[in-house]
């Protein structure tokens, strides 16, 4: 069974930046992608962004397209999140998460069946 283990979460002032990993224990499938959602009080849980590991494709919400880059290291079993130019709005508990993705990666949470126990990330204004 796959566990994952999310880290680098923390306090960051405005327009800083943060580095998230997510390191997988057991082998996981290339027809997998392995992501991040978050989720903020009252609001409900948003994807982020994710990568397959079989090709590297990746996929990246909107509102984060241009600061947040996905990347995955096939030797280390883990996926980083790099975050940059933070704002306040991307405060939330950060979850990493595993999914299948053989026709693609997918944005909605119900695809994915392995999360983390999630990492808060803080930006303070």
């Amino acid at each position: 069974q796959v566990q994952l283990v999310e880290s680098g979460g923390g306090l960051v002032q405005a327009g800083g930046s943060l580095r998230l990993s997510c390191a997988a224990s057991g082998r996981t499938s290339g027809t997998y992608a392995t992501g991040w959602f978050r989720q903020a009080p009252g609001k409900e849980r948003e994807f982020v962004a994710a990568v397959r590991w079989s090709d590297g494709s990746t996929n990246t919400a909107e509102s984060v397209k241009g600061r947040f880059t996905i990347s995955r290291d096939i030797a280390k079993n883990t996926i980083y999140l790099q975050m940059n130019s933070l704002k306040p709005e991307d405060t939330a508990t950060y979850y990493c998460a595993r999914g299948w993705a053989g026709f693609g990666i997918l944005v909605t949470a119900k695809a994915y069946d392995i999360w983390g126990q999630g990492t808060q990330v803080t930006v303070s204004s």
